[in-house]
């Protein structure tokens, strides 16, 4: 999971009988341009290996995992999906059975809190959001604010407008959700939501992994200059 006080948050808020959740500090080595030795000297990737029992490399047992779902928890941002990117290279290299064998998740958290009254809901798409709000009815919180800038009204009349009232908090960070919130959209096995990480064409995936994390920078140019207008979540 990426970051401390998110992962406390997760801590706090896991099941304890089957889930464990390992905190990451910043973004861990790219793998990718890195010999073994240097690996193992970055603290992160250190203890993901000693989490997961497996050993790495020719030393690998995939008998000795400690864990049957390895789920990557990440901001929904730029930095989260590079984190994920980063988390995904080092498994495809270095562990690509546990991701042959299915064990290998990508959590997918709420991007917004859709909130009216006491009535709580979590959209993931921004047409989720959009369909949410309509079910919903009533106003925004930007539409309400001009309303209560104006003329004076009496307490029943704002009481209804209150209770009308759709707020909606926009999460770019796990970090930002109580470890009530993350139990409820991101870690319930109820509610969540995952997508399981599959190769199904290893060859193409290697060619990938090697053009977009590899040292050689004239194909990853070509690659984002190719794709640039693409792009649908762009944070700047």
């Amino acid at each position: 999971m990426e970051g401390d006080s998110a992962g406390g948050s997760a801590k706090q808020g896991r099941d304890r009988k089957f889930q464990a959740i390992l905190p990451l500090r910043g973004k861990i080595l790219n793998v990718e341009r890195a010999r073994l030795d240097k690996m193992l000297a970055n603290n992160e990737i250190k203890n993901l290996v000693i989490a997961l029992g497996t050993n790495i490399n020719d030393q690998f047992d995939i008998e000795k995992l400690r864990y049957h779902r390895i789920v990557i928890m990440t901001d929904a941002d730029v930095d989260g999906a590079h984190i994920r990117t980063l988390l995904l290279t080092l498994f495809f290299r270095h562990f690509n059975e546990l991701v042959a064998a299915g064990h290998l998740y990508i959590a997918q958290p709420p991007l917004y809190q859709v909130k009216k009254g006491a009535k709580v809901e979590y959209a993931y798409s921004e047409a989720e959001k959009e369909k949410i709000i309509k079910s919903l009815g009533g106003h925004v919180d930007e539409e309400v604010k001009e309303l209560e800038e104006g003329e004076e009204e009496n307490e029943e009349e704002t009481k209804k407008k209150a209770n009308a009232r759709i707020s909606i908090q926009r999460y770019k960070g796990l970090g930002e959700m109580n470890p009530e919130q993350l139990w409820e959209t991101t870690m319930d096995p109820e509610q969540r939501v995952m997508s399981q990480v599959t190769i199904e064409d290893a060859a193409y995936a290697d060619k990938i992994f090697d053009m977009l994390m590899g040292g050689d920078v004239a194909p990853r140019k070509h690659f984002i200059q190719t794709h640039a207008k693409k792009v649908e979540n762009l944070d700047i």
